[in-house]
């Protein structure tokens, strides 16, 4: 039973695709979730009844995937440990109003980086679509009684056998492909071992041609649940960070970071923090209209 008010979705949130992602869905109750693990695919149902969570796992990598679940879940985070001092109210505020937001952690790599990989300087819409069809098209399906639809994220031998016209039918552009291609070719080599922090494994993702900051700061906050990385060159981010903190709609990269720098150590807690509750930029002009890959 944890120590602390859970709510599973928000929990689980930065690694959900958007509402039809293949590989998380809610459902019968619970709370379903697939993963890759070193033993093979799994699928993880979880549910709270009376104030207990409860987990149920399927498939070759069950075990092991069952028992991250805590991880998942932020049991090994200590929000306790975050002192916001004074350096702006609104930071304060929030880690008042927010005292139980957790950063989880599911300890694979390749879950988190080949998403991350189709995310790259493209429409959050259009990185959504193509990680469904990519998964429809080269994933398992999701072991036990899983919800109809589920599939497990392609692993990295079965996207290294996808044709090229198997790719462009899926809508993803050359560039993209080189680096899914890249990091699959290597992918055994960034699972975090014990002792791999989330600097090394950073170090270990650029050294990948096409794996550059953002792609390697998504995956250590998702993959070790690093309290400090943030995205830098993400395009809505600086100015989600620097409405909150300045109330000016425009920021760059190098503001973001210098406003968040009283928390260094813990910059990707403030993030998420400003991103739970805080105040939301107002749109203005068209949105950005995405390339249709497929009709090129």
């Amino acid at each position: 039973m944890p120590d602390w008010p859970l709510d599973l979705a928000r929990a689980l949130a930065p690694h959900r695709r958007g509402a039809a992602d293949p590989t998380m869905q809610v459902a019968d109750g619970g709370l379903w979730r697939t993963t890759s693990t070193p033993d093979g695919p799994a699928t993880v149902r979880i549910t709270r009844v009376a104030g207990e969570v409860r987990i149920q796992a399927w498939g070759p990598g069950a075990e092991r995937a069952g028992s991250a679940v805590p991880g998942w879940l932020g049991a090994e985070d200590r929000p306790e440990d975050f002192r916001p001092g004074d350096a702006h109210p609104l930071v304060t505020e929030l880690h008042r109003t927010h005292p139980h937001l957790r950063l989880g952690r599911t300890g694979r790599t390749w879950d988190a980086l080949l998403p991350a990989v189709l995310e790259q300087k493209v429409t959050t819409v259009e990185a959504y679509r193509v990680f469904r069809e990519l998964c429809r098209l080269a994933g398992e399906p999701a072991p036990g009684p899983a919800p109809d639809g589920m599939r497990v994220v392609p692993s990295a031998p079965r996207l290294l056998e996808v044709p090229d016209w198997e790719w462009h039918r899926c809508g993803l552009d050359g560039a993209r492909r080189r680096a899914l291609r890249a990091v699959a070719g290597v992918a055994h080599r960034m699972e975090p071992e014990t002792g791999c922090d989330s600097a090394e494994l950073q170090r270990r993702l650029r050294i990948v041609p096409g794996i550059g900051v953002w792609t390697a700061a998504e995956v250590v906050q998702r993959a070790l649940g690093c309290p400090d990385t943030v995205s830098v060159g993400d395009y809505h981010l600086k100015n989600t960070v620097g409405f909150a903190l300045t109330g000016r709609r425009n920021a760059d990269d190098e503001e973001m970071l210098a406003l968040l720098e009283p928390w260094r150590g813990q910059r990707q807690r403030v993030v998420r923090l400003i991103l739970a509750g805080g105040p939301r930029r107002p749109r203005r002009g068209p949105r950005f209209a995405p390339t249709n890959y497929r009709r090129v």
